[in-house]
C-alpha cells in the first residue's frame, strides 16, 4: 500500500513568519528611507521567505509498505518503522518540526522518539496508520 499525504498548511502562520521578516525593512523604510544597503537587507530577507514558503508548500507524508516517509522542501526527509510507533496524538506544541500549520499531530515511535507532523486529512492518516500496526494508540477522534 503506497499513500500520500499533503501537510495542511496554516496561512496565518505564514502571515505571522512574513511580519516578522518584513516589519523592520518597512519600519526602516519609514524611519531612515531606502539607503543602498536596504537592497541587500530586502534581497536576503525575500530569499529567505521564499526558502521557508517552499519548505511549507512541499511538505507531505507517504504511507509506503511499513514505512512512513516525511519530507519538507528538498532538506528534510525522515523514515519511520511503523511497526515501531506506539501512540498518534493532538498536540499544540510549536516547536519546530515538519508540521507547517497549528493543525499538529504528535507520534510517539522507538524508545522515546516523537515527530510533529499535520496532515490535512488526520482521521483517514491515523487510520491507515493503526491498520498497519493495530497496536498503536490512536488519540485522534473524528470529531
Amino acid at each position: 500500500m503506497t499513500k500520500k499525504y499533503k501537510a495542511k498548511v496554516s496561512y496565518l502562520l505564514l502571515i505571522v513568519i512574513f511580519a516578522l521578516f518584513f516589519t523592520p525593512a518597512i519600519l526602516g523604510i519609514i524611519y531612515k528611507g531606502i539607503h543602498k544597503e536596504f537592497y541587500v537587507s530586502i534581497g536576503i530577507l525575500i530569499s529567505s521567505y521564499l526558502f521557508i514558503l517552499i519548505m511549507f508548500l512541499n511538505t507531505d507524508y507517504l504511507i509506503e509498505n511499513n514505512e512512513l516517509k516525511i519530507k519538507c522542501g528538498f532538506l528534510f526527509h525522515k523514515k519511520i518503522n511503523i511497526m515501531e510507533i506506539k501512540s498518534i496524538k493532538k498536540t499544540n506544541s510549536l516547536i519546530s518540526s515538519p508540521a507547517p500549520s497549528f493543525d499538529r499531530i504528535e507520534i510517539t515511535y522507538g524508545t522515546s522518539d516523537t515527530i510533529i507532523i499535520s496532515p490535512k486529512d488526520k482521521v483517514t492518516f491515523t487510520k491507515d496508520l493503526t491498520r498497519i500496526n493495530h497496536n498503536i494508540k490512536n488519540h485522534i477522534s473524528e470529531n
